[in-house]
């Protein structure tokens, strides 16, 4: 039996239920709460959201979302620009930017890799990275991926890549719990991580 008085309000909760982390009580409960505000709030906030999904951009250089073709970490001179986090996702930005300890740039992935879920090296944002490594303007690179047998198999992946272009490799040091993601992990402890990186030579054994 439908529990839903109107096809309008059930359409609505179904569609906040698809997204991560909402279930239909928690959509159902913010629907009720549009309910409660007023036309021109519910309108503004649909406006926000149609905007940003038709006008946001990916930074042509690091693939960070930005509102023009090249995002403001890219575009700030005051940032060192010889020195290139590599992330998985955007939210691993957000993460590392939030502990104030990192003035480099970055390079968003995309993914790492995984054959369990048929992603590889070509599925990812890599060949552009190694480009960049190999322009000759980058002295070091820090390899910020998930503590995941993924994220160092996509690791060692990168680094065989650059090994021989005489660019640092560093891994962030081991702070971060195994199998965590660097968005869950509290800014002192991922600032410090980067912090006291390690080269990656001494992480692993060929």
């Amino acid at each position: 039996m439908n529990s839903f008085s109107s096809k309008l309000v059930e359409e609505v909760v179904n569609e906040l239920a698809k997204l991560p982390g909402i279930g239909k009580k928690t959509a159902l409960r913010l629907v009720l709460h549009l309910l409660k505000q007023d036309i021109p709030e519910v309108e503004k906030l649909g406006k926000s959201i149609i905007k940003m999904r038709n006008e946001i951009k990916f930074c042509k250089k690091c693939f960070n979302i930005s509102d023009s073709e090249i995002c403001e970490i890219c575009n700030n001179p005051k940032r060192n620009h010889n020195i290139i986090c590599i992330v998985e996702d955007i939210r691993d930005v957000m993460a590392i930017e939030n502990t104030a300890q990192y003035s480099g740039i970055y390079h968003i992935l995309g993914g790492i890799i995984s054959p369990m879920d048929g992603i590889g090296p070509n599925d990812l944002n890599i060949t552009p990275l190694i480009e960049k490594v190999k322009s000759g303007n980058i002295k070091e690179i820090i390899m910020a991926l998930p503590t995941t047998i993924e994220g160092d198999t996509t690791n060692f992946y990168i680094y065989k890549q650059i090994k021989n272009t005489g660019v640092k490799a560093s891994v962030i040091a081991r702070g971060i719990s195994i199998g965590d993601d660097l968005e869950y992990a509290d800014e002192i402890t991922l600032g410090r991580s980067i912090i006291n990186r390690t080269p990656y030579e001494d992480s692993v054994s060929e």
